[in-house]
Parts: structure tokens; sequence; C-alpha cells
């Protein structure tokens, strides 16, 4: 494996955004010289100028926010980025009482995760935005597809277990949407989840196909025990913690087996 392809998830997505480079720990003003730098200006000299701007504008959208009462100092950093994203995407409900919609909810788990792997909440906010907008735009259409790839595929590595928990009438209530539109956030630790994000920033989302059917080939044993849709769903929404780096590692290890190597495939 090269050393481009074991970067952790930070680092490739400061560089997807434009920071070529840029380390987990570093900060987002550490630039190396790239003139290509997409959606920053192509001149060294305005990228100080530009993250400047940046966290102005988060401060004063932080700011409005204050002052309607949405937010407080006391209000959770995920939910402060979740407010902010409604707010610059014309979504803001009448009222901080309304109930979250779907997708609000998916925000939510993506800033959460997100917050535990950086550290400043200025990156927070920017880094989950992009992150975000980039499954609701380039995985649009490929999201919706991967329930049907992950049949196909756990039929191909186990058609004994796929075939339990189409008897057991699992098969549509799995949690797909823990799965597929929330990447795994709140089902796998920040240090497995980090390496999985890595793979769909770098360009291919069918990775979370993988982590999925190998989560259902590592606990196997139990899902094959438990015989209703009910006790396998629940199971799967919190399965333990300590087999996730190795769940991970034994993912990306099939979709390399399955897909080559598909540094770009969706």
């Amino acid at each position: 494996m090269t050393d481009d392809s074991q970067r952790n998830f930070r680092s490739v997505y400061y560089e997807k955004v434009g920071f070529r480079g840029v380390e987990e720990k570093k900060s987002l003003e550490i630039l190396l010289k790239d003139d290509r730098l997409g959606i920053l200006p192509p001149h060294h000299e305005s990228h100080a100028k530009v993250m400047m701007y940046r966290k102005e504008q988060y401060l004063d959208v932080l700011h409005a926010l204050k002052v309607v009462r949405f937010v407080s100092d006391a209000t959770p950093q995920a939910e402060v980025c979740l407010r902010m994203y409604q707010l610059e995407s014309g979504k803001l409900p009448r009222s901080p009482s309304f109930p979250l919609e779907p997708e609000d909810e998916v925000f939510l788990a993506i800033a959460k995760a997100m917050e535990e792997m950086v550290e400043d909440s200025v990156d927070c906010y920017w880094i989950t935005r992009r992150f975000v907008n980039q499954l609701n735009t380039k995985y649009r259409d490929s999201l919706p597809q991967l329930p049907k790839a992950f049949e196909q595929y756990l039929n191909l590595e186990d058609g004994r277990l796929l075939t339990h928990l189409k008897m057991c009438c699992v098969a549509p209530k799995l949690p797909y949407d823990l799965w597929f539109k929330r990447c795994f956030a709140g089902c796998l630790p920040e240090s497995s989840l980090q390496r999985v994000w890595d793979k769909v920033v770098s360009g291919s989302c069918k990775i979370l196909v993988f982590v999925a059917v190998e989560i259902l080939l590592t606990f196997k044993i139990k899902v094959m025990a438990l015989n209703s849709a009910e006790k396998i769903t629940k199971f799967l929404e919190n399965i333990p913690q300590d087999s996730s780096d190795a769940i991970v590692s034994k993912a990306i290890d099939l979709w390399h087996k399955h897909c080559g190597t598909p540094v770009h495939s969706s």
C-alpha cells in the first residue's frame, strides 16, 4: 500500500478542499506551495486572507444565531455546526424547538464524529459542511444503490448468511441510514471511522458497502443465533467497538478484492 493510501481522513480532505499536505494535528494555515488549489486563489499570498474570511464568516453566522437565540455558549459544537449550516442554506426552522428533519439528523451525526477528529471549531464546520455537500451532490445517485450492492456482495461472500437475514425478514430493516447516509457516524469509533471517510473523500462511497458486509461477516455467529429482525437490527446498530479496526482493515481488503484498486469508483 502506498503512503498516499495510508494518509488519514483529515489530511486527504484538507487536500481535497485545497490544502495539500496538511497533517492531522497541524493548522490549516500550514500550506505547501501548490498553485492548483481548486477553491482557493492561485496565489499563495491570498491563502491566509481566505482563511481569515472563512473564520470571519463563521463568527458572523455564529453571532447571528446567538442574536436570534438559536444557540448559546452552552450549545454543543455539533449542534452549532448544524444551525450554521441550516442558516446558510436557507433551512433554519422558525424555532429551535422544532423537530429535526432526517437530513438534519444525518448532518448532526457527521458533525459529532467530525468534532472528535478536528480540534478547531472553524475547521470542523467547514470540513463537515463540505463532506455533507459531497454526499448530497457527488454521491446523490450512488447512495440509494448501496443497499442493493450490499446484498450482492454479501451473497458472494456468504450466501447462507444473506439467506438467514431474508428468512428473518430483516434485510429491508437493516440500519442502512446509519451505514450509508451517516457513513457509519455513531457506529464506528473515530480511529476507525476516519479510515473509512478517507476512502469516501478520495472518490468512492462503495467502501461503505464493504464495511457493512464485513460487519456481518465478523459477527456472523452472533447474527445467525438471533432469530428476529428486531434483535438483529438492534445488535447491528450497536456493534462492539473493540473489533472496529479489524473490520475496517478487512473491509478495505474486500473492497480491493471486488473492485481492484477503485480509487475513484463511486
